[in-house]
């Protein structure tokens, strides 16, 4: 086993975990409930960490967490009413035109 990565809470790592597990890569969550002592160790050994079982799979697994972290960002312009939507939406929040297809 191997320390993966650290997240800034909880939540945050169990929704890191959940898809790396989805992705084939075997991974726990430590320190899940650390944070309630917070206040008597360090702040940054308080945080939960994601642990990789096998550590062949570090670098694949790295990628992917890489890219759970930076999703790409998305900017398209409405073919409808020409409003420039900007994020994950997937229609128009001025006329609800579908998005264009991702290249």
């Amino acid at each position: 086993m191997m320390r993966l990565a650290q997240a800034p809470n909880l939540v945050i790592a169990t929704l890191w975990a959940d898809m790396l597990s989805g992705a084939g890569f075997k991974t726990t969550v430590q320190r899940a409930f650390a944070g309630s002592i917070a206040g008597q160790i360090p702040p940054d050994q308080a945080l939960p960490e994601l642990w990789l079982q096998d550590e062949t799979q570090c670098q694949a697994a790295r990628a992917l967490l890489h890219a759970l972290q930076h999703p790409p960002e998305r900017r398209w312009a409405c073919a409808g009413c020409a409003e420039v939507i900007d994020g994950p939406f997937d229609t128009c929040w001025c006329c609800g035109a579908a998005a264009p297809a991702a290249p």
